[in-house]
């Protein structure tokens, strides 16, 4: 499956200041798959798993590149020639000390091509036992297969180029809109997750699919010996469990166990977290940018790795195709909430640490939640998610009555439309604003629509 990042891995091929390239993200996201699908580009792929074959860890610990290149060369009877050649070191958790030596990489041997990868990696690089090569080394964040990239997986580039060439000027005719809807709502139950997705497009079957994302799961379930000794596995499985259900609600420790200490659970979340598993997203004041910089470590709500994952996790995988459609209605349309989060959740660059916000006011007789938060240039978006067509936006007018802000977002099933309006709040003083409504399926272009705004 083409992924997004192999345009950014093409771009880091030809930098001339390029660094040994990490690449961090959940288990079974598309690392390796990745990185041999961009081995393409060159003329041999050098590929060393360090759970296989831990001993070849001994040949790094000179830190002389070239010593180390002319040894893996005897040893696996290859040639590696730099600018030829991707030495690529996979399941590099399993010896992560093996990081360190990357910097001799950078500064003596530029011209070789270095990746390496990992499950539970971040486990290793939050506290690491070794010298950390800083500035000689970068990193790509990986995540789950965007809805594009799944239209993409199917043959539908068509739709895809389609989605790109819109303009808010533009309108959708009614049957790609529908079938643009029928796509999404597939997508949305198999999620993004690549062995789920191969399963259903080789098999067509929906048994199959399901079967590799309780695979999946299962796998996750047995890492949990693996994050430490300080957290009982069965508190992580409890709240591996239960995450699914919080979607899109203020996270409170007491619905996940109320005769567990908070500060055990938070220590059980945090490391689901390092693995990727699942991602905090913090309460921002939306006072300015950087929008993480006034959030509230207290006030925090979660989204899962995956919206199939989650899913399947919450019991909905015996519906048929033809129930798919009231799924996205399930739990107030936490489904939607988890699809339109993983996706602004991975908008950015491929370098920079995935983050995400939401607001909140909680004051008696008038509170008030946006569901996320995004930056458009200097500007704040709040961004609403809705999963029919119609809904009220008091919160959203309130966010932006009270940040004296002009624009919104929202995200349903209908069609794009770009309103210019008032709030409508009933303390009076209302302010002019535009609301941007995209249908979900077009969460991959809102960078580019909200730019177009401007």
């Amino acid at each position: 499956m083409k992924r997004n990042a192999q345009q950014y891995l093409k771009s880091w091929r030809r930098e001339s200041t390029r660094r040994p390239l990490i690449i961090r993200g959940a288990r079974q996201v598309g690392k390796t798959y990745l990185v041999r699908s961009f081995a393409q580009e060159f003329e041999n792929l050098v590929e060393i798993n360090f759970e296989r074959n831990p001993e070849i860890a001994e040949l790094f610990v000179s830190n002389d590149p070239v010593q180390i290149i002319g040894l893996l060369e005897l040893l696996l009877q290859t040639t590696i020639v730099p600018g030829k050649t991707l030495l690529f070191l996979d399941e590099i958790q399993a010896r992560p000390n093996i990081i360190a030596s990357l910097r001799y990489f950078y500064e003596e041997m530029n011209d070789l091509h270095v990746i390496a990868a990992g499950s539970l990696l971040e486990f290793a690089l939050a506290k690491p036992t070794f010298s950390m090569p800083v500035g000689r080394i970068e990193y790509l964040y990986l995540g789950p297969i965007q809805f594009e990239e799944y239209l993409v997986a199917i043959g539908r580039q068509k739709l895809v180029l389609f989605l790109k060439n819109f303009h808010l000027s533009d309108s959708i005719p009614a049957p790609i809109h529908k079938q643009l809807l029928e796509h999404l709502h597939v997508f949305i139950i198999t999620g993004g997750m690549p062995d789920a997705i191969k399963n259903f497009i080789d098999n067509k079957s929906w048994q199959n699919c399901e079967k590799a994302k309780a695979s999946i799961l299962t796998t996750f379930q047995d890492d949990f010996n693996k994050y430490g000794t300080k957290v009982n596995p069965d508190i992580l499985y409890d709240l591996f469990r239960k995450i699914p259900f919080q979607i899109g609600q203020k996270f409170k420790y007491a619905n996940i166990n109320r005769h567990l200490r908070a500060a055990v659970l938070s220590k059980a979340l945090s490391l689901l977290c390092q693995a990727k598993i699942a991602t905090k997203i913090h309460h921002s004041s939306g006072n300015g940018l950087p929008l993480g910089a006034e959030i509230s470590h207290k006030k925090f709500k979660t989204i899962f790795l995956d919206t199939g994952l989650m899913a399947t996790a919450c019991g909905l995988n015996v519906l048929d195709l033809k129930k798919v459609e009231d799924i996205i209605m399930v739990n107030n349309g936490a489904l939607c909430e988890q699809f339109i989060g993983q996706h602004l959740l991975y908008s950015g660059e491929f370098y920079r640490e995935p983050e995400l916000f939401y607001w909140a006011r909680e004051q008696r007789g008038s509170s008030a939640e946006v569901d996320y938060l995004v930056s458009n240039g200097t500007n704040i978006i709040p961004v609403e998610v809705k999963a029919g067509k119609g809904s009220s936006l008091k919160s959203l007018q309130m966010f932006l009555k009270t940040k004296q802000l002009k624009t919104g977002l929202r995200f349903n099933n209908d069609t794009p439309s770009l309103l210019q309006t008032k709030s409508a709040l009933a303390n009076g003083n209302n302010i002019p604003f535009q609301l941007l409504s995209l249908p979900l399926y077009m969460v991959g272009q809102t960078k580019r629509l909200l730019a177009e705004l401007d």
